[in-house]
């Protein structure tokens, strides 16, 4: 009789933590009243238990090579328009309209973008989702984008490779990112969550580093790093990262989450990487050979002139 009560009391208690809206780790305690990481994997239609979730600790020294890692192509990256930034209750998202494109780097298709969004810790501590070698970054952006014959993240979501994430690391600066003043001006204005306010003239451009930076990556099969958890995620990690202030990062710190807490540590701890492999881009291999081309034609070049 007992162990029967304590199994209803322990599916009582299941069922409520899996009926509530999910939530990080940061905004679990005694009287909050949301599933956190620990149970997401409960919470229906979710695959947030399976052997390919994100975020992943990227150990350098055990990634492969890949030659055909060519560099990223960016379509009308550089499109400017009116940016909505919204405080959804989780983090800060700017959803993309009008879609522009990547491709290349061995990806199978054209992918669309369609939003995008952060993950930080609090006034500037450790706060991405992806580690490398241990190291976790201050913050990391996520450029959201689905195949171009998709129109919805749901339905892209049930391609295997329907999702194609561009993944940015930040790290400190002294100085203020100028890029970056727009957006953290505008954080003042959706303190709460729900809250809206518009950047005119914005692009994507400008809140990445320098396209002939961006030959060095990581790509790994993943996931959604947010309930469902959909392992249907074509990850790019870029090694080049994105400066910013400590009195920028600290604007980020000043939102709220949902339930009205200070808006912190939003980001999901690093998964198994189980089977998977990770590859790096063979860019820097490619970019050697040239140099080394270069350099092969100087060295006969000043031979024969001084022959």
């Amino acid at each position: 009789m007992k162990a029967h009560f304590f199994s209803l009391l322990l599916a009582s208690f299941l069922k409520s933590r899996t009926d509530a809206a999910w939530c990080y780790n940061s905004q679990m305690s005694c009287t909050s009243n949301c599933t956190g990481p620990e149970f997401w994997s409960n919470m229906s239609n979710s695959e947030c238990n399976g052997q390919s979730q994100s975020p992943i600790n990227i150990v350098t020294r055990k990634t492969e090579l890949d030659k055909d890692l060519t560099p990223i192509h960016l379509t009308e990256y550089q499109g400017s328009y009116l940016w909505n930034i919204r405080n959804n209750g989780k983090s800060v998202q700017v959803n993309i309209p009008h879609g522009p494109l990547i491709s290349g780097g061995k990806l199978k298709t054209f992918y669309r973008a369609v939003q995008f969004h952060l993950h930080w810790g609090k006034d500037g501590s450790p706060g991405s989702e992806h580690t490398v070698d241990g190291e976790q970054y201050p913050m990391e952006l996520h450029i959201v984008h689905i195949k171009k014959q998709y129109t919805t993240l749901s339905e892209a979501q049930k391609d295997p490779t329907g999702l194609a994430v561009l993944g940015f690391f930040y790290e400190m600066s002294v100085n203020n990112n100028r890029n970056y003043d727009p957006i953290t001006s505008a954080l003042k204005n959706i303190i709460e969550a729900g809250a809206n306010a518009t950047i005119p003239n914005m692009t994507l451009t400008s809140i990445i580093p320098p396209q002939e930076t961006l030959t060095k990556y990581f790509r790994y099969q993943g996931s959604l790093t947010t309930p469902n958890c959909a392992e249907s995620v074509v990850w790019t990690v870029f090694e080049s990262t994105i400066p910013i202030s400590m009195s920028q990062l600290s604007e980020f710190s000043k939102l709220k989450f949902q339930d009205g807490n200070p808006l912190a540590y939003n980001y999901r701890s690093v998964q198994p990487l189980n089977s998977r492999k990770v590859y790096r881009s063979g860019c820097d291999v490619v970019l050697a050979s040239i140099t080394l081309l270069a350099a092969t034609v100087l060295v006969s070049i000043t031979l024969s002139q001084s022959g």
